[in-house]
């Protein structure tokens, strides 16, 4: 029934945003014992477990010889999809490095806006006034969890920030063009292939930019358990994000998913008052 399936994609939307959160706290924890920052590293390892289970997966249910037909068809899809996503990770994790909190948190608002416009153009999906107005009632709930952190002075300044700004404007259309364009093609192919060739794109061009960039400092990291164990929790929440997230395309759309993972940031606050005793104002509740 209609009900069952909106509390199904919303309690998968919700899932997905605790995902984004428990990355985010795994990642500040990972900071605080690396002695160097990797995140294409860290990226590397999820697309590389994406493809070493969702291949084989792929090859077994639907054959060598279909496997091929479909990449020979939709490789560039793939390889974009790949790469956008690649890239998005990659600028704003850098744009969090350049400029302020305040300004990383609105220029990442604008991925939603710019999948609805995607999804308008490309999926030819068509809103309703009422599917609008929940649109801006989310980033307005945005907007005050943003007026919250000011307020309780969590904001820092800009060491560049045109450059952090450009690089966040960058990392939030490509998070766009990954999950408009993951949701076009989820919507013609099964999960476990658009995940595989995801994985499978993913490692080699992420591994590509690593070696670029991180060669000389991935070998000064210190392998202490602490720097294990964080690894291996972050690149497993990944996985399930990863794993989830086309279902949820399939079921609802990128436009959802968007808007599901608004909530990250207040779950945020609750790591935060918990594991690093931040104080949580009433105006959160509001936001959420």
């Amino acid at each position: 029934t209609d009900w069952r399936h909106f509390v199904l994609i919303l309690l998968l939307g919700q899932l997905l945003s605790l995902c984004i959160t428990s990355t985010s706290v795994l990642s500040n924890k990972l900071a605080e014992y690396q002695n160097v920052t990797l995140p294409n590293f860290q990226s590397f390892l999820v697309y590389a477990l994406l493809f070493v289970v969702y291949m084989p997966l792929t090859l077994y249910r639907l054959g060598p010889r279909k496997v091929w037909a479909n990449i020979k068809r939709r490789f560039p899809w793939y390889i974009f999809m790949a790469a956008v996503d690649v890239e998005g990770n990659y600028f704003v994790i850098k744009a969090y490095s350049y400029t302020s909190l305040l300004s990383c948190m609105l220029l990442d608002t604008w991925t939603l806006p710019c999948v609805v416009i995607l999804s308008y153009f490309l999926l030819r999906a068509r809103y309703r006034w009422m599917q609008i107005l929940g649109v801006l009632l989310c980033l307005g709930g945005m907007g005050l969890l943003i007026k919250g952190d000011m307020d309780a002075g969590k904001n820092y300044k800009a060491v560049d920030a045109v450059k952090g700004d450009i690089f966040m404007l960058i990392g939030a259309t490509c998070y766009a063009l990954s999950n408009t364009t993951e949701e076009f093609i989820v919507r013609k192919r099964p999960q476990y292939e658009t995940v595989a060739w995801l994985g499978f794109f993913g490692t080699i061009i992420n591994g590509v930019q690593m070696g670029i960039i991180e060669h000389d400092r991935l070998s000064k990291l210190v392998w202490t358990k602490e720097v294990v164990g964080y690894t291996i929790g972050f690149d497993l929440v990944m996985f399930v994000l990863y794993t989830i997230a086309p279902f949820l395309f399939r079921l609802s759309s990128a436009t959802f998913y968007n808007l599901s993972i608004l909530t990250s940031d207040f779950y945020g606050l609750i790591f935060a008052k918990y594991m690093f005793h931040d104080t949580i104002t009433a105006i959160y509740g509001g936001a959420f």
